[in-house]
């Protein structure tokens, strides 16, 4: 598993552990076993159990993981997404951490996957943004991509994203794009650069500037059709700002390639996942 989220899950577990799990060491003896099931209570899309997994094997290396159901499929309510067993005080220690990323993570793949269903009719794919947790990204962007939608750019190093507020500190969208260009050469680099855009004369800017992608932000529909058909497929365009559940599928129907909506990670509600322990 990558580095980087090992030390996510020893920091999560460290918040959370800290000097010991006082309630269990003095109510659980040290040679109770005990088994515990992971039992979805709500329908939906899981995601995380290999993430759940290792968490458990963080805090003991004995505990035997059994998952039952594969991470990206349909889960109802009822149904054992998981199977955990050994030392008893090794599983309440890592009941908390484990579920908190596994009912994130399915909350997340669950609202991904229906916004994939809603725009599957279209050559539009769905991609998530920026706006996750702070040191969760990762596993964002991961449970994002097991729902079935794409992932954009991951940081602010990895593509130019050209917005408003580098547009007016650079003068316009042609000097923000040219200077993107110099520091490419200059660097070796090979990201690709997009574009903000607010309307249709901006859109016309972008075009002569030949850049991979014209963000349409905050536009209207007709306006967005119109739009879609000045570039003629000349680059990809993303239609992005305050796109919703109600509202995706019209905008996946004016033909735009990518729609990148905030509320995949943001605003996500966990899937309703708990574990059951028994003797």
């Amino acid at each position: 598993m990558d580095k980087s989220i090992l030390k996510l899950i020893a920091n999560s577990l460290k918040e959370d552990v800290n000097s010991g799990d006082i309630t269990t060491k003095a109510t659980i003896s040290k040679s109770k076993k005990a088994v515990g099931k992971f039992l979805v209570k709500a329908d939906g899309v899981v995601a995380g159990l290999e993430i759940a997994k290792t968490v458990f094997k963080v805090v003991d290396p004995k505990i035997k993981f059994e998952i039952k159901i594969k991470d990206g499929s349909k889960v109802k309510y009822g149904d054992i997404a998981a199977v955990v067993s050994g030392k008893a005080q090794s599983l309440l220690t890592a009941e908390r951490t484990a579920l908190n990323f596994l009912q994130r993570m399915s909350g997340i793949a669950t609202s991904t996957n229906a916004y994939t269903e809603k725009v599957k009719h279209t050559k539009a794919k769905v991609i998530d943004t920026r706006k996750t947790v702070p040191g969760l990204r990762t596993l964002d962007k991961l449970a994002v991509k097991i729902g079935g939608c794409a992932n954009h750019r991951i940081g602010l190093y990895d593509m130019f994203l050209i917005k408003d507020n580098h547009i007016e500190v650079a003068g316009s969208i042609t000097k923000a794009v040219e200077a993107c260009v110099k520091y490419q050469k200059k660097h070796c680099s090979k990201f690709k650069i997009e574009v903000e855009t607010k309307n249709l004369k901006e859109v016309l800017e972008a075009l002569t500037t030949k850049v991979d992608v014209i963000m349409l932000d905050n536009f209207e529909i007709e306006d967005m059709k119109n739009a879609v058909k000045l570039i003629n497929g000349k680059c990809k365009v993303e239609a992005s700002g305050g796109v919703n559940f109600e509202t995706v599928k019209t905008i996946a129907e004016t033909g735009v390639d990518f729609i990148s909506v905030g509320a995949l990670t943001h605003s996500v509600k966990a899937l309703d996942i708990s574990l059951e322990i028994t003797l």
